[in-house]
């Protein structure tokens, strides 16, 4: 959308889509932006658990809830009011109902159960991402934000074939938007690996992935499906999701422009963050 480093300035109405890993700042920066005063943050992943996920979430609270005779006698009754209270820098219920497949005892989910959640994921992402256009509009017509900021969830890769030169969402996004990558290095992905060693989170992947990375842990480990650890699946699972995700970020990036982790790390203002995307599109201008 914005040809040259002096179009990107100059321009009254800044539209931008940030992607790559979840942890190398997509939601700092966006947060950074929306506090300024002058830009509109749009979060995929809230999108998701509010307006395509808040049912499925809510839904699951419930069920839990009608297992437990005092809660369900109060909630038959209408007595009490069961909902999620996801946020921007919150987004444990949509996270938490995702789950883990494996050993029930140890908090997993069955796999078919598990396949079900990724599959809702999956369309409500796309469904969140194809919205952007509208919300767009919305930010500027209703509420009079000149600028625009998309923070997509770590799974947009999982969603999209950058390939294909039709694909409906990143078609979408780079007709709307520029679209910017934040590339980590090698260490950031150690870094991230480690992070998520220390405290395994519920993901969403690209369905045939999970087959296969499923039928492999169960062979390398010579365990039933019972006796499969949560936390150990989705960790050894992340690991190789990096290395699956990567490349794809990679093709993803010739939709837009490419920024380094490092340089996105010490941006603290919104002129600052203008002057680098600026500079970014004059390189890969020359």
């Amino acid at each position: 959308m914005y040809s040259t480093q002096e179009e990107w300035l100059m321009a009254e109405n800044k539209k931008v889509v940030l992607f790559g890993m979840s942890g190398l700042g997509k939601t700092h920066i966006s947060n950074m932006l929306r506090q300024s005063g002058d830009w509109y943050h749009y979060s995929i992943d809230y999108r998701i658990g509010t307006r395509y996920m808040g049912e499925h979430i809510e839904d699951s609270y419930k069920e839990d809830a009608m297992k437990s005779p005092y809660l369900r006698e109060l909630l038959l009754g209408d007595s009490i009011h069961i909902s999620s209270n996801i946020s921007f820098n919150n987004l444990a219920p949509l996270s938490n109902y995702l789950g883990k497949p494996g050993n029930e005892e140890k908090g997993g989910l069955s796999i078919e159960e598990y396949k079900k959640r990724q599959a809702q994921h999956h369309l409500a992402e796309v469904k969140a991402l194809l919205d952007t256009p509208n919300f767009i509009n919305k930010s500027n017509r209703i509420y009079g934000y000149p600028n625009f900021v998309c923070d997509t969830g770590g799974s947009i890769c999982e969603v999209v074939n950058p390939e294909n030169p039709n694909d409906p969402v990143l078609k979408t996004l780079a007709e709307n938007t520029l679209m910017v990558w934040i590339q980590g290095s090698n260490h950031h992905t150690d870094e991230l690996i480690k992070r998520f060693d220390e405290n395994p989170k519920p993901m969403c992947y690209d369905p045939d992935f999970l087959d296969l990375k499923w039928k492999q842990y169960l062979k390398i480990n010579e365990c039933s499906i019972e006796n499969v650890d949560p936390d150990d699946f989705v960790r050894w699972t992340y690991s190789e999701a990096m290395e699956h995700r990567n490349p794809i970020y990679k093709s993803m990036a010739s939709w837009g422009i490419t920024v380094q982790a490092d340089l996105i790390s010490q941006v603290k203002t919104p002129s600052e963050f203008n002057s680098l995307i600026g500079s970014t599109i004059s390189k890969n201008i020359k």
